[in-house]
């Protein structure tokens, strides 16, 4: 255990835990105001995600990795919890047994991703089993390429057809993002032999290109949302939401980049 396992670690579990606690929120919305019991399950892992998030930043670099790993282990709990909920809502849904509900299945299986791509990162920190990079570049790639898909085409389905043009910016993002992501699993195929240095360097420099252009419209269609500038049911913290999950996506490249650039130094 090291300084180095408790800021991963702290920062890991600082941007997601409010990712986790945003997702309870977004669920709990698109419930029938009948299914009061879903609402107050939604309702309690916002509480417990809110509290993880604030009780993560009281502790600092400083902290004595075992209490970090002590702590990675509840969160690790909280969000197997909320990952079993995110399952069973999904089975409801495509079930039929919520009709009426505003919960895309898509959705629902999207946060589940997310909860579960949470949990693997805790437990590869507290395991110290973290992947060898070239496995790394490759699989949080197809792992975020799946997910930027997936917000092109839920914003797409949440504006008002009537705004034909960001609509259309909206579906051309999601046909990009959905081949960008099937070259990945290509390239993931290919392994070993696709794990060279100039192909992980050109995978990420193509990735980084259409992952800043996603960012930026949806940086400008937060903005328009928060001056009702446009027609939408997105909630305003959704828009920001997906915002913030692109720049997440963006420091991993960059991350990954540095440790490329690293290692052709040292050869």
């Amino acid at each position: 255990m090291s300084n180095e396992f408790v800021i991963r670690s702290l920062d890991e579990v600082r941007f997601w835990s409010r990712i986790m606690k945003e997702h309870s929120l977004f669920l709990k919305l698109g419930f029938r105001c009948e299914d009061t019991h879903l609402i107050h399950e939604a309702d309690q892992f916002y509480h417990i995600f809110e509290q993880i998030e604030g009780r993560s930043h009281a502790f600092t670099e400083l902290t004595d990795p075992e209490q970090i790993r002590r702590f990675n282990s509840e969160v690790h709990a909280a969000v197997s919890h909320i990952w079993v909920f995110k399952r069973k809502v999904l089975g409801l849904i495509i079930q039929c047994k919520l009709p009426g509900g505003n919960n895309f299945p898509l959705l629902v299986d999207h946060v589940s991703r997310e909860a579960n791509y949470f949990r693997n990162r805790l437990e590869e920190l507290n395991t110290g089993r973290l992947e060898p990079l070239p496995d790394a570049i490759i699989d949080e790639n197809v792992f975020f390429l799946r997910i930027m898909a997936d917000h092109a085409k839920f914003i797409g389905h949440l504006l008002d057809p009537s705004e034909r043009k960001l609509v259309e910016q909206a579906r051309n993002f999601s046909q990009d993002f959905d081949q960008l992501l099937f070259q990945a699993i290509d390239l993931s195929g290919m392994r070993p032999q696709s794990q060279t240095e100039p192909l992980l360097d050109q995978f990420l420099d193509q990735n980084r290109v259409s992952v800043v252009s996603l960012r930026d419209f949806k940086k400008t269609a937060r903005d328009l949302i928060e001056a009702c500038r446009i027609k939408s049911i997105i909630h305003p913290l959704l828009a920001d939401h997906v915002f913030r999950e692109a720049e997440r996506f963006l420091f991993i490249i960059d991350m990954f980049e540095r440790c490329l650039t690293r290692n052709q130094v040292r050869e």
